[in-house]
């Protein structure tokens, strides 16, 4: 893990690449404004870009107000659920071997409506920045350029390298450049999901 980035060192560096001077604070300057106001919604947006290993956590939901109707039993949802990507799967058990519920569910707000007696999910949260790995963090700074480039530097052609450093050229549909590298890294120690619980292949056997 990158322990020792911030908030303000990311910013500082994707300033670096557009030839800025670096931040000591955001207060101050234009450059530390514009970063201020738009880094959180980019790490945001990044991190729902793909279900990053060091995002995914598990955790057995508490039991909250029974619903008005249709549903037996509500279930809050954790804080830093991110609310882009946000629930992967849904479980019944905390069993070794439990499979994800195919439905039987729906999330008001931030609540998870069930009948079931117990609910496990797993999801993806927002780490803080010392948790970020380097891999990600490097991503996060190209990704800050780019969106910053035009308003910083004045100058588009500045906004467009930097989109196809983080993301690769348009043909690649915004999985190339950087990008494409850090997702690889990042499944890497991932195993092959497969479709082990699917309508289609158990009316085909």
């Amino acid at each position: 893990m990158a322990s020792g980035d911030t908030k303000l060192s990311i910013c500082s560096d994707a300033l670096i690449m557009l030839g800025e001077a670096p931040l000591t604070s955001f207060a101050g300057s234009d450059a530390g404004t514009v970063c201020d106001r738009l880094y959180d919604g980019i790490k945001i947006s990044t991190l729902a870009m793909y279900p990053w290993s060091f995002t995914v956590s598990k955790l057995a939901l508490s039991r909250g107000t029974a619903p008005v109707n249709e549903y037996r039993y509500s279930y809050t949802l954790p804080t830093d659920l991110q609310r882009i990507s946000g629930v992967r799967a849904v479980f019944n058990s905390s069993e070794v071997g439990a499979m994800p519920m195919q439905g039987g569910w729906e999330i008001q707000g931030n609540l998870l409506l069930s009948n079931e007696a117990a609910i496990v999910i797993d999801y993806q949260f927002e780490p803080e920045e010392f948790q970020l790995p380097t891999y990600f963090v490097q991503l996060l700074k190209y990704m800050l350029a780019w969106h910053i480039a035009e308003t910083v530097t004045d100058q588009i052609t500045k906004a467009e390298y930097w989109r196809t450093i983080a993301l690769g050229s348009p043909a690649e549909n915004m999985r190339g450049g950087y990008f494409r590298v850090a997702t690889n890294i990042d499944g890497s120690g991932k195993q092959n999901e497969a479709m082990s619980d699917f309508s289609l292949i158990q009316v085909r056997g």
